[in-house]
């Protein structure tokens, strides 16, 4: 290798998938390097690096899917000191226009990091807010699944036999798990009788499984999250899933956000400029995470509902001629600027 090898500068790129990633090296110049595939294991990250390494210094790496298939590559890199920016997917138009292949994208990839037109930095996802996500997940998985089978429960029961019906009429949703799974199917007597009563009873003993795993998971999860914002939990109108949602949007490094303009564009609730001639307007961002836009709305519902400044603004807003969607979307832009100054830091 020559002094001039050894001491040159080099950008990656990465088109990430579920077991292949394709990366590219460029030099300082935007040069092609090289391109090479690497299986999506430890030892695979291991080669990437040192593929890379061999052609110079590596000052940047740009990731496509740090969120998904890259999570893993990403946390490798930056445990090795390797700067990693967040690198979106091309556009359409593009790729209409130049086509689609893997080693296009990893090198369009490290160009996009290279001119700095990606420079968001990764979620390291490496701390407690992983883990946060991942009961979130679970978390929202089980509540799917519980009105689905409660759903489910309700219309077998309306075309039941008339005594399970009348039994299971007017029963409420709380209690409408345990009354089905108290359900006792006998064989030997009238067979719908028994496949429907068999059907619900398995679909209540589902609903309270799925209640004990939910309760498992809310405990661990109030660990988890009173321990890294306790701040943010003492905000009115916080608790621990609008925390929750709002820290996996964060991430485990939120250093990265710059502002707190930033987080709001992040959430989805900073307006964007959307002008044109004589006309001077913004329009409503509907891009941003949308789970963290959710909890900011949740967070301003309380919030009008009980809290007497807020009740006072949405007020004397809808009479100076605003709706109230309009009040509720300014309110979030302000409870997001809140957050902000709560979120942790490394």
């Amino acid at each position: 290798m020559t002094i001039v090898e050894a001491t040159r500068s080099v950008t990656g790129g990465v088109d990430t998938h579920l077991d292949i990633h394709v990366a590219a090296a460029l030099d300082p110049l935007g040069g092609l390097l090289g391109v090479e595939s690497f299986a999506t294991t430890l030892a695979g990250y291991r080669k990437l690096l040192v593929w890379m390494g061999a052609f110079g210094s590596v000052a940047l790496v740009g990731v496509e899917g740090t969120g998904a298939y890259g999570a893993g590559l990403t946390r490798y890199l930056r445990r090795h000191g390797i700067d990693v920016v967040e690198v979106d997917r091309q556009n359409r138009q593009a790729r209409r226009a130049r086509g689609k292949s893997d080693t296009a994208d990893a090198i369009e990839a490290a160009r996009t990091a290279q001119s700095g037109r990606a420079s968001g930095a990764a979620k390291t996802r490496d701390g407690n807010v992983e883990a946060i996500r991942a009961l979130v997940v679970t978390k929202r998985s089980a509540r799917d699944v519980r009105i689905k089978t409660l759903n489910q429960i309700r219309h077998l029961s309306f075309t039941s036999p008339d005594d399970l019906r009348g039994r299971l009429k007017g029963v409420s949703a709380k209690m409408l798990a345990a009354e089905a799974a108290a359900l006792r199917p006998r064989t030997g007597s009238d067979p719908v009788m028994f496949a429907t009563k068999l059907a619900i009873q398995t679909l209540g003993r589902r609903v309270l499984d799925l209640e004990d795993e939910t309760a498992r998971i809310n405990a661990v999860l109030s660990e988890l999250v009173t321990a890294t914002a306790p701040s943010l939990l003492a905000l009115h109108g916080v608790g621990i899933d609008t925390a929750s949602a709002l820290l996996v949007a964060a991430g485990d490094n939120p250093e990265r956000l710059r502002s707190e303009a930033a987080w709001a564009h992040l959430c989805g609730v900073a307006p964007i400029q959307a002008s044109s001639g004589k006309v001077t307007r913004h329009r409503l961002d509907r891009g941003g995470d949308r789970n963290a836009n959710q909890a900011l709305w949740r967070i301003v519902m309380t919030r009008i509902s009980c809290e007497p400044r807020s009740r006072a603004y949405m007020e004397r807003r809808t009479k100076e001629g605003r709706s109230k969607r309009e009040v509720i979307r300014i309110l979030k832009r302000y409870v997001a600027r809140e957050v902000f100054k709560h979120l942790p830091r490394g």
